[in-house]
């Protein structure tokens, strides 16, 4: 496939090296010197986008518009998901997006999910969420720390909502999560999830080693999109929903 890049930082240099080891050609990389109005993506089969939030949606359209599928790796704009949904169908384009495309992550959201659901009603316990991110990371909590919080809240109703303390837990309410977000230098990734009791704990845990599991998952995201149309996830190329 013939794919553009648009974010060409750490995690774009990453999934480029993934793509070229898996036969693919990079015909494009947009960055801050090459902004995608300048960019020529006519060739392009997928664009695979991981930004930041407030380019996202334009970048989304621009791919849209010139019938290129997009893989979305930002976090941090799906308040407009409702509105990027009906512009894709109205389209007839392909997306798909995800909080974190490493093939581990989508695995431990669903081990997640059961536990949430294991735990409704053992109301001894309380659950903790941290997330340790690079400092550069700009939002918080991550992507993916909003997706575990929101998972536990969908299938656990003994919570309704979560928030948030930076570097140190925050104080909650019944029916809160606490989530924290401590930002270290050189950490990919680690989320902790951790349901306490007085007399014991029970703790699940992600490590991200380095960032090729998040690139390698987005490059296996673009070879299943090329052809499709549509809105997805994950999900849908880990085949998880039927498991």
């Amino acid at each position: 496939m013939n794919i553009a890049l648009i974010g060409y930082g750490k995690m774009g240099k990453a999934i480029e090296s993934i793509a070229l080891e898996r036969g693919h050609t990079i015909i494009s990389t947009v960055n801050s010197d090459n902004p995608i109005e300048s960019s020529d993506l006519s060739t392009a089969d997928v664009a695979i986008e991981f930004t930041k939030p407030s380019l996202a949606v334009s970048h989304i359209h621009t791919c849209i518009e010139n019938q290129i599928p997009v893989i979305v790796g930002t976090t941090g704009w799906l308040e407009e998901l409702n509105e990027v949904t009906a512009y894709v169908n109205s389209k007839n384009g392909s997306i798909l997006h995800s909080s974190n495309f490493s093939i581990g992550v989508n695995i431990f959201f669903e081990v997640n999910k059961l536990l949430a659901k294991l735990m409704q009603g053992q109301h001894e316990y309380t659950v903790q969420l941290t997330e340790i991110h690079h400092k550069e990371k700009l939002d918080a909590p991550s992507g993916t720390g909003i997706t575990l919080a929101n998972d536990i809240i969908e299938n656990n109703e003994d919570y309704s909502s979560w928030v948030l303390g930076r570097e140190q837990p925050p104080h909650t309410a019944a029916g809160q999560i606490a989530v924290t977000a401590i930002r270290e230098e050189g950490v990919p990734g680690t989320h902790t999830l951790k349901y306490v009791s007085d007399i014991d704990s029970i703790t699940i845990e992600h490590e991200a080693h380095n960032r090729k599991g998040f690139a390698l998952g987005a490059v296996i995201a673009a070879e299943w999109l090329y052809g499709k149309t549509g809105v997805f996830t994950m999900k849908d190329v880990l085949n998880l929903s039927k498991k």
